[in-house]
């Protein structure tokens, strides 16, 4: 199935006393980058989260976050950083000596700065969590491959209704061909009827012009080309798996033989229509990007 790049998946767990919560963003990047936002005293987690995303998504900028609420009977250390704490009252004093202030120093002021209260996961406890962290992420990845994989089903089908109308419009191109060819015969026709006015015209010369014309004008093998690219593009999306960069690729072949036939034709009508089929891969280029 064809999945998108985009999405959103969020998973909690709930060992005693606490919850951790997992949440699983991603948009649209050309190689998988992942990022893991964890707290501080659960970072060796990290490695472990990054494999685990890796066997699920190939292609993203994805963003884990990991969170925990709620503190458990004996699951952690709480203790004061001395150092830390007797640097920040001296540079308090040193303010108070400066400035003038009276002395208001008191414990909860302390106690607001950074770091001064350290709490830290027991040993025991820092190896226990993991499997949590690893329930909820598997939740959470379970969540983001169904929204991704319903958002891949609608982009799909986009990019098969725009294949189908792209191959309208080349029909109605290739129809147009031989005419291109016979109404540029007339006009040269006229033109040297004017030129020569009573001489008589060389039907040869004719011919040979028009002959010369429909070999540059051809597009014959374009057209084939973006037929078997249509074929493939269908062949792709119907096999699903993470083809987006397939994809990117074949849409970029699209573009160039349209643009051989823009330049090839000499025909108002057939410009139109080129403009017609430029507008529509645009718009499939647009919808491939979020295809992983």
């Amino acid at each position: 199935m064809i999945k998108s790049m985009t999405g959103y998946g969020r998973g909690d767990s709930t060992p005693e006393g606490r919850t951790v919560t997992v949440e699983v963003r991603a948009v649209n990047n050309r190689y998988l980058d992942c990022a893991v936002k964890l707290p501080r005293l659960y970072l060796y987690a990290e490695e472990t989260i990054k494999k685990e995303l890796q066997n699920r998504v190939s292609r993203g900028k994805v963003e884990v976050t990991v969170t925990m609420s709620g503190v458990g009977d004996g699951v952690a250390a709480v203790s004061v950083n001395r150092p830390l704490a007797e640097r920040y009252m001296r540079a308090l004093a040193e303010l108070r000596e400066i400035y003038g202030f009276q002395d208001d120093i008191t414990l909860s002021l302390l106690t607001r700065f950074q770091n001064v209260i350290e709490v830290e996961p027991l040993q025991d406890d820092a190896q226990q969590i993991l499997p949590h962290i690893l329930t909820a992420l598997r939740t959470a990845l379970t969540d983001f491959d169904a929204m991704r994989t319903a958002e891949g089903a609608r982009l799909a089908q986009d990019v098969f209704s725009r294949a189908e109308t792209l191959e309208g419009t080349l029909a109605l191109v290739e129809a147009r061909a031989p005419g291109i060819v016979a109404d540029y015969r007339v006009r040269l026709e006229a033109k040297l009827r004017e030129l020569l006015q009573r001489e008589q015209m060389d039907e040869s010369r004719i011919v040979t012009e028009a002959a010369v014309f429909a070999d540059k004008a051809a597009t014959d093998e374009e057209t084939v080309r973006l037929h078997s690219h249509l074929a493939q593009l269908r062949t792709l999306l119907s096999a699903g798996g993470a083809v987006g960069r397939k994809l990117d690729f074949l849409i970029q072949e699209f573009n160039r033989e349209v643009n051989t036939i823009g330049s090839k034709c000499n025909d108002l009508e057939t410009t139109r229509l080129v403009v017609d089929m430029k507008a529509e891969i645009e718009k499939m280029r647009e919808q491939i990007q979020n295809i992983e």
